[in-house]
């Protein structure tokens, strides 16, 4: 059974600015229920952050939550798919390039949602037809 990116993923995506503390972003994460935000710079997408990034870049580092900000230990690298490729064809690229997460676009390259690999672990399992 071909699993389609668009059934997978999270359509929920936070975005806050760069300089948004990180105590402040955990605490939307934590409301929101999820994992990760965008990052944004004025009106343009410049990164990501996940709670994991939080614990590893900052809290082990025994940075400051209240001062440092998003833009300081956010992922710039922005990784994409099209929500038409297939599952597979995702956690292929994130094997590929070492991530648990990339953003997903529609065709004309907006932002519609977001894939981790919990979205496909959570992806109910097909019974072989007899």
């Amino acid at each position: 059974m071909i699993r389609l990116v668009a059934d997978a993923m999270t359509r929920k995506v936070v975005y806050l600015p760069e300089d948004t503390p990180l105590d402040e972003a955990a605490q939307v994460m934590r409301d929101q229920g999820i994992g990760d935000v965008v990052v944004t710079q004025g009106p343009t997408m410049a990164g990501i952050v996940t709670d994991r990034d939080i614990v590893v870049r900052a809290i082990a580092e025994k940075l400051d939550p209240a001062v440092v900000t998003l833009g300081a230990i956010a992922t710039r690298e922005l990784l994409m798919v099209e929500q038409s490729a297939t599952v597979e064809e995702a956690v292929q690229a994130m094997r590929e390039r070492g991530v648990r997460r990339l953003l997903v676009c529609d065709a004309d390259r907006q932002l519609v949602g977001i894939l981790s690999l919990s979205d496909v672990a959570l992806l109910p399992t097909s019974s072989a037809a007899a």
